[in-house]
């Protein structure tokens, strides 16, 4: 779990795991080569899609569950670091937390639905004769 204030070229490149939040731009190349994990950006300036490197990797809307992680992490991180950029967010939620891009390796949603699927209980059809 990271939260950061901005990323050079080559964001989350190789990234295998875990979630992260970049609250500031992205340099060139975002994504290159990220099989996992989950990244959230705030595109605040819209101007994230001409950063990422798509191949691997599609940029989604929120979840629910998406809003509460980003809510969560950046409570810690604005509590650990005093920032002013996660106070803005954090003072402002519910209108700037529709400035944050899931980033989705399609790989690891594969994977992640698989889980899903194995963890629902199979249904049966019972009948009286």
């Amino acid at each position: 779990m990271a939260v950061v204030e901005g990323a050079g070229d080559h964001g989350c490149e190789y990234m295998t795991g875990g979630k992260v939040i970049v609250l500031g731009r992205t340099g060139r190349n975002f994504a290159a080569g990220m099989s996992g994990g989950i990244a959230y950006v705030y595109d605040a300036h819209r101007s994230f899609r001409q950063n990422c490197n798509l191949e691997m990797v599609e940029l989604e809307g929120l979840s629910v569950e998406d809003v509460k992680t980003i809510y969560n992490l950046l409570k810690d991180h604005h509590q650990y670091t005093r920032s002013k950029l996660a106070g803005k967010v954090l003072d402002n939620f519910a209108y700037e937390v529709k400035k944050f891009i899931k980033v989705m390796p399609r790989e690891y949603r594969r994977i992640l639905e698989m889980r899903v699927q194995e963890e629902e209980p199979e249904l049966a059809e019972v009948s009286d004769g």
